[in-house]
């Protein structure tokens, strides 16, 4: 059975659980590793941590903070931010990472995404495609790095096939426009992506319903979909994000 995953995003900040509106704006939600048990134990199918301030203040991921949400929960973790080599992808992974994510890292030295999949395996790597709106670009999609800070030059899609090509296992694109609205994925750009590659994409960005969820699933061909606001804040459980799509209609695990 090909089931579509559901994952909530833990962003982490000095070693705190923060959730903001297009990557600004940061609120302070409490201890990652609680809420990552929590949503373990409520039927998530995976978790994503994001030390989203890491390669912005030039340090690795809190290694601690990796530890503690790894033992509170049985359900497989990636890990981002921060990491700028194979040794860093080494020590998250020791540290009971299932999978790191890699952004910024990717874009400045591409041939880490080759020597990461020799090294660990193409499943183990996911590399995030931060994205912006711009007509300037062939698919209308500019990569953002730097935390979403500063645009790179590239064209989203076209960085999707390439990092395909270089041996990633799964995309991570997130639409810095979307991201906190509740009003909704990228569609046309998580589809364009979709349709780009064949590895496994996750939506993220933007969602605030549960019709958002099923959107991206049915209309933009993503695999997964990245929840953070409308988990974190409890306007819907893991077994209401399950119910409606089931219904719907998408296999879901139970």
């Amino acid at each position: 059975m090909d089931y579509r995953r559901i994952i909530p995003c833990l962003d982490v900040k000095a070693g705190r659980l923060v959730k903001g509106v297009h990557f600004v704006e940061l609120k302070d939600l409490g201890e990652p590793a609680d809420a990552a048990k929590a949503y373990s134990e409520a039927g998530a199918d995976e978790l994503v941590f994001l030390d989203i301030a890491a390669t912005i203040e030039g340090r690795k991921t809190t290694l601690d903070a990796v530890r503690r949400t790894v033992e509170a929960i049985d359900i497989p973790l990636t890990v981002g931010g921060g990491i700028s080599g194979t040794d860093d992808i080494a020590a998250l992974l020791d540290a009971g990472a299932s999978g790191v994510s890699i952004n910024t890292a990717a874009v400045r030295e591409p041939g880490l995404i080759d020597k990461a999949a020799e090294r660990f395996g193409g499943r183990h790597v996911t590399v995030a495609i931060d994205t912006r709106s711009n007509a300037e670009m062939p698919s209308g999609f500019e990569v953002m790095v730097s935390g979403g800070k500063e645009p790179s030059g590239i064209d989203a899609v076209e960085w999707a096939r390439e990092v395909e090509r270089r041996g990633a296992g799964q995309l991570l694109p997130t639409s810095m426009d979307a991201d906190g609205t509740q009003a909704g994925y990228d569609l046309p750009m998580t589809a364009a992506i979709s349709e780009a590659v064949s590895v496994p994409v996750v939506a993220s960005g933007g969602a605030g319903e549960l019709e958002h969820l099923y959107e991206a699933i049915a209309q933009a061909g993503a695999d997964a979909v990245l929840v953070a606001s409308i988990a974190h804040y409890g306007k819907f459980t893991m077994a209401q994000i399950k119910e409606y799509l089931r219904d719907r209609g998408v296999a879901v695990r139970p």
